[in-house]
């Protein structure tokens, strides 16, 4: 049985233990640079558990750039099991502005664990949680209550109970070995989920984060594969006439778009993944049309194609209709992803320099920047809240390929470690509950 299904079995309560009437404790994070809210963060009492939980939920925060664990060292108060509400003067002292307190109570291999998000400063509970589960998913529990803290004092949903699907290189430059692997969005929880001996490229995840689409050479024709993360079942889509890849869901899950390469035509195609009916989306004769991503309602499509003369962007309504451009800077553009909030559209682009860049625009392809640029920069792919992106990097000719995160607004840049070189990288939604 999966961790997710333990979750959901043994969740016993989910709630907000208070609601408090005028919260005022808030991050800004309309604006670009932003100064990281000073976060208290005690050791859940009780157990030696809470100590270990306590340090994932303060490298999560600390990691998305927003808040600033404050050390533990300065604490003048110490937290204790009996602690029902802190002594808030002594929180202030040492400039915290949030504070969490709560309980880690294990029984047997179960573990009951509550906590109480403080402002410091308004001296009221912004936020209280309680979760029951087995002892072996502290670690998950951490991310959630990171989210949780995360959501409250930032308005927006979080990201950390999340994975990352990502292509693992190993090997000499002529004889790359690259095996699809998964990790926890902290880089923890590492397995490889194919043995190296085919090509695979561009993993993709499922709505409900438990289904992986990737291209493999399996059997020495490229094809697209389909994956259960679950039950470790995969499954060819088809063979087609000509090269299928750069495969994506729908929003819903229920159906595909891909590329097939055929006679030195590159088109789009939508698969629907219950009756497995084909249908050509784009047209025309010696064009590349590739790496379709769909909007998170599902109505639109963005591509990149050369019809125009040049790599470019472009949206199309899901049925192929109303293609529009909406690249028009200079140089050609590639890897279009849509933001799940809607209001981005990520993108490669060559800069002027040589170097490759990521980018943003909006879904009309107003407002463009460049985020982020180096030698070689490729695969932008979205956190669940749209406000963090995953890519992948070579510094130089010579360095090895390796995975970043950036703020959307170009700050807070992390190299995130992966046992090997790493490319593709795909960013889960949420994990269900």
């Amino acid at each position: 049985m999966t961790v997710t299904r333990l979750l959901a079995l043994f969740i016993a309560a989910f709630f907000a233990c208070a609601t408090p009437a005028h919260a005022v404790l808030h991050i800004d994070i309309t604006k670009g640079n932003i100064e990281p809210m000073p976060i208290a963060l005690p050791d859940l009492a009780g157990s030696e558990i809470g100590s270990r939980i306590m340090e994932v939920v303060s490298a999560d925060l600390e990691r998305s750039g927003l808040f600033k664990p404050v050390d533990k060292q300065a604490f003048i108060e110490q937290i204790s099991a009996q602690t029902v509400t802190p002594r808030f003067g002594d929180w202030r002292q040492i400039n915290a502005q949030a504070l969490i307190t709560g309980t880690a109570i294990e029984n047997g291999n179960k573990i009951k664990i509550a906590f109480r998000l403080w402002d410091v400063y308004g001296e009221e509970q912004v936020a209280g949680k309680e979760y029951n589960t087995f002892s072996t998913n502290w670690r998950r529990i951490a991310h959630i209550m990171a989210d949780e803290i995360y959501k409250r004092l930032t308005g927006e949903g979080g990201y950390f109970d999340s994975r990352i699907v990502y292509v693992s290189e190993s090997g000499p430059e002529m004889h790359r070995i690259k095996r699809l692997a998964i990790m926890d969005q902290d880089g923890e929880n590492h397995k490889f989920l194919t043995d190296g001996r085919f090509l695979v490229l561009t993993p993709r995840f499922s709505p409900n984060s438990q289904e992986i689409l990737y291209l493999s050479y399996a059997g020495r024709q490229p094809r697209v594969f389909l994956r259960d993360l679950q039950t470790g079942r995969e499954e060819s889509l088809g063979s087609f006439e000509g090269m299928s890849f750069a495969p994506r869901f729908s929003h819903d899950g229920n159906s595909i778009v891909m590329s097939i390469a055929n006679g030195g035509t590159t088109q789009i195609f939508k698969m629907d993944l219950h009756s497995r009916h084909l249908t050509q989306i784009t047209h025309g004769s010696g064009t590349i049309d590739t790496s379709p991503s769909f909007s998170p309602d599902g109505s639109q499509i963005v591509f990149n194609s050369d019809r125009g003369g040049s790599q470019q962007i472009y949206t199309m309504n899901a049925d192929g209709s109303n293609i529009q451009r909406i690249s028009f800077g200079d140089g050609s553009y590639g890897t279009p992803v849509w933001s799940p909030r809607g209001d981005l559209i990520a993108f490669t682009k060559p800069s002027t320099r040589g170097n490759f860049s990521i980018g943003v625009m909006r879904p009309d392809g107003s407002g463009e920047r460049l985020i982020s640029e180096s030698y070689m920069e490729e695969g932008p792919s979205w956190s669940p809240n749209g406000r963090v992106l995953v890519f992948h990097r070579q510094a130089s000719p010579r360095s090895p390929t390796k995975l970043y995160t950036i703020d959307v607004t170009g700050y807070n840049q992390r190299e995130l470690v992966t046992p090997m070189d790493a490319s593709d990288p795909a960013w889960s939604p949420l994990l269900p509950l």
